[in-house]
């Protein structure tokens, strides 16, 4: 054997990138999964349905491998126009992702809803296809073996893996299945770098997610927030001021945002201001004000001022 046979080292493993969406019923724990694999939080959740309007991309860093995680909305029979838009922006991102990854719940039997998004996968045919059964940690492990064979009978998957974000059960072992099934690739995204989303975006989400909090019926589809102002106060301690305006479609529901002697409003307000604190480089001020742009869920223009 050569001296240079004897100093070569092994090749190390080639870097691979790529995109995987979550796609699911609303509801099935694709946020929480996002948040979990990023190691922050870049996407709201509630548990009300079609909480995520947009897609956020939320990016994982291994040494290995990048991935690219593009959160969409859960697919639904939509009632609306924002609900049709919502659907048209999974299937764009269905085309775009080189991985997608179906959440079926571990505590809800398969039901049509399921089957109608495993349906729905044969429209991203260049894409490899992940089971994934999610809220492991809420049924006995005979439970998660169940619901994986149930899956398992939907169609050829490349990887079938069961994980719980609350308690981190195959985490890693999913991230590397991930990175595993793209191609090899350059990094795609700088090492600091875990969102797309922009600051302003970042806090509009994190006061439309307080402003869910408690709110029932047919009010949480009916919440939109936008980001009037952002200015930093001059002075080196100074304040960051945040000005937001929450948008409703009927006076009645402005009155439930507010509150008796606006109540919930400053609920609201303190929550949102200590989740917007934990993102940003100094401390905030947050003015809120409850607006009512009737029915915008069903207004092309009024979609698009509320930036849909």
């Amino acid at each position: 054997m050569s001296n240079e046979d004897t100093e070569r080292s092994p090749e190390a493993p080639q870097y691979r990138a790529g995109f995987v969406t979550f796609v699911g019923r609303p509801n099935v724990g694709k946020s929480t999964l996002t948040n979990a694999l990023v190691g922050e939080k870049i996407v709201i959740t509630s548990d009300k349905p079609q909480t995520t309007r947009r897609a956020v991309r939320g990016i994982v860093h291994r040494p290995h491998g990048q991935i690219i995680i593009v959160d969409t909305p859960g697919i639904h029979r939509p009632r609306t126009l924002l609900g049709q838009r919502l659907n048209d922006l999974v299937e764009d991102v269905l085309t775009d992702v080189d991985v997608v990854g179906f959440c079926v719940p571990a505590n809800e039997p398969i039901g049509p809803g399921d089957r109608m998004i495993n349906e729905w996968l044969d429209r991203a045919p260049q894409a490899k296809k992940v089971a994934l059964v999610t809220k492991c940690e809420t049924v006995p492990r005979p439970e998660v073996a169940k619901q994986l064979m149930e899956v398992e009978t939907l169609r050829d998957w490349d990887v079938i893996i069961p994980v719980s974000s609350v308690d981190a059960i195959n985490l890693e072992p999913l991230i590397d299945e991930l990175i595993g099934q793209f191609p090899e690739s350059p990094q795609l995204y700088p090492d600091d770098m875990i969102t797309e989303e922009t600051y302003s975006q970042r806090v509009a989400e994190l006061i439309r997610e307080s402003a869910l909090a408690g709110v029932h019926d047919e009010l949480p589809h009916s919440i939109a927030v936008t980001i009037e102002d952002i200015f930093d106060e001059d002075e080196e301690d100074g304040k960051r001021q945040i000005y937001a305006s929450i948008y409703v479609e009927r006076e009645t529901q402005k009155g439930i945002i507010i509150g008796h002697n606006g109540s919930r409003l400053k609920n609201v307000r303190q929550f949102a201001t200590r989740a917007i604190n934990a993102i940003s480089d100094r401390r905030i001020s947050l003015t809120l004000h409850v607006k009512v742009a009737k029915d915008w869920q069903r207004d092309a223009k009024q979609l698009g001022r509320l930036g849909f």
